[in-house]
């Protein structure tokens, strides 16, 4: 079979190298950590929230037992050891979350720099952006 004119890896000539195959799959690879970490610290913060809510909650009550879900199952648990559960359980949410953040702050950094070099080198052949 004959092939027709000269092809090659792009529509405007340009070469693509394995390293800047490898810098695309890096930026690509960045890119769906942002989106799970979008969906992590959203969900980390609906915790923190409904956390929040239940310790609030706790101090409404009048109850000296207080029901507190186990895993499946629900038990009669002292007061002061519910407040002190749901505090810990705030506080390893809050710094969940502010891990997730710094990681998502590290990785929009790491895509601004595979953004200029990938631009620097493409121009327009190549889009980085999402719509």
């Amino acid at each position: 079979m004959q092939q027709q004119g000269s092809s090659s890896s792009s529509g405007s000539g340009m070469e693509v190298t394995w390293e800047d195959q490898q810098n695309i799959n890096t930026f690509s690879r960045l890119n769906n950590r942002f989106h799970d970490l979008d969906d992590e610290i959203k969900s980390a913060k609906e915790k923190c929230d409904n956390l929040e809510d239940a310790g609030n909650e706790l101090i409404l009550a009048d109850e000296e037992m207080i029901r507190f879900q186990i895993g499946e199952v629900f038990a009669h648990v002292p007061r002061d050891e519910v407040e002190t559960r749901i505090e810990e359980m705030k506080e390893a949410t809050c710094k969940s979350l502010e891990k997730l953040e710094e990681e998502k702050e590290s990785i929009v950094s790491q895509m601004a720099e595979l953004k200029k070099v990938l631009y620097a080198k493409f121009k327009d052949s190549i889009n980085l952006e999402e719509d």
